[in-house]
């Protein structure tokens, strides 16, 4: 078989990819090692920048999103008895966040793409990628017994941390930079109302803690907790009183509990893989990169990599100009870099960590303070939050 760009990983990453080129009428095939109902049972990020948006929107798959997104012009954190409210609206001059789950965002582009008869294969076994130093790299893979090739002018690798794709790139050039936190989120999702119409992010005594949602009827929360807690010691009540117990009095007793629909332990990391680009080799999204999740960049961040590498082979394709594949890892990184120090800055201000000092604590509170007391601090966070531009 053969395609112009072979993408691996059907995520929001590569099916986002998928849809941007097939409506410039460039040729793509999509291999995914799961089956569909497994991708859209990944429960991950909810809060879209407006660059992810507007990218959605450019691949017909955010009809949906217009109309049952949540926007949201603020969000609200909690410290040391205080409430801080960080109007992102009015700080940014009319930047706002769209609340609307991964599962939907995957859900849509699925839509979006077999509308268009997009080639997916799901269940694509042992993936591999090989001749990288070629005009005409190949895959292989194993389905339903067979063995099938794929050659391809690119492949771009959105097959996450795990993937074979980042892998695949030479040892003597890559380098990778990674810090990992002490410490994980217990997320529990619940059809709850959610306790508050815009996010709340508490610093407290007994750790971080974020409501959050995915409707107006999905509730989203999460604990910061140890890294290697049994999730099974965690049953539904105890979820909900020690989430209470980091709230103030008043949120707290508008809390709304269930049954929770889903509930897991994720690790905290940041993460870079440099550069992203190797021959006709890219990597996009977690392949590349992760974030600690406490400033909602892990999706946004990937769509900005969709961004680059859609726009890059539009122009390779339709101009014969290879200058936006050579600027394609370092468009990409100056943004990842952005992003993460953001992420870890909202991380370290907001979590408790096992071995801080009581100078430790002290520098925290002050930050927190002064980002209280400042309209410049507010503003370079609110500026973030909603996104950098591309």
């Amino acid at each position: 078989m053969r395609v112009q760009v072979g993408i691996i990983g059907a995520g929001p990453s590569g099916l986002l990819l998928s849809q941007l080129l097939h409506l410039q009428g460039i040729e793509t095939i999509v291999l995914e090692r799961r089956t569909a109902d497994y991708v859209l049972g990944r429960i991950r990020a909810g809060v879209l920048e407006q660059g992810m948006v507007d990218l959605l929107h450019q691949a017909k798959a955010g009809d949906r999103m217009a109309r049952e997104g949540l926007i949201h012009d603020g969000f609200e954190i909690i410290f040391n008895g205080k409430r801080l409210h960080i109007d992102m609206k009015g700080l940014t001059g009319g930047d706002v966040v769209t609340v609307y789950g991964q599962t939907e965002v995957t859900k849509d582009l699925m839509d979006a793409r077999a509308a268009l008869d997009g080639q997916l294969v799901y269940e694509a076994e042992n993936v591999q990628i090989s001749d990288l130093d070629s005009d005409t790299p190949k895959l292989t893979y194993q389905k339903d017994g067979a063995e099938h090739e794929v050659i391809c002018d690119f492949v771009v690798g959105c097959d996450g941390y795990h993937g074979v794709s980042r892998r695949t790139m030479p040892q003597d050039i890559l380098r990778e930079f990674e810090r990992v936190y002490p410490f994980g989120w217990l997320g529990v999702l619940s059809e709850t109302k959610p306790v508050a119409e815009e996010l709340i992010y508490v610093n407290d005594k007994r750790g971080f803690a974020l409501c959050s949602m995915r409707s107006e009827t999905r509730s989203r929360y999460y604990l910061q907790c140890a890294f290697d807690e049994d999730l099974e010691e965690w049953t539904d009540d105890r979820f909900w009183d020690e989430l209470r117990s980091r709230l103030p009095d008043e949120t707290a007793a508008s809390l709304e509990t269930g049954p929770s629909i889903e509930k897991s332990i994720a690790p905290l990391r940041s993460f870079v893989a440099e550069p992203l680009r190797h021959g006709r080799l890219m990597l996009a999204g977690d392949a590349a990169h992760i974030v600690p999740p406490t400033g909602a960049k892990g999706l946004n961040l990937a769509a900005s990599d969709i961004y680059y590498a859609s726009n890059a082979l539009i122009e390779y394709y339709q101009d014969n100009s290879e200058q936006g594949l050579d600027n394609y890892s370092h468009n990409c990184l100056r943004r990842i870099w952005k992003a993460e120090r953001f992420s870890w800055w909202m991380t370290t201000l907001l979590h408790r960590f096992p071995d801080e000092s009581p100078f430790d604590r002290r520098i925290q509170a002050a930050e927190l303070d002064y980002l209280q007391d400042s309209q410049a601090a507010q503003k370079a966070l609110a500026e973030n939050y909603v996104g950098l531009p591309f």
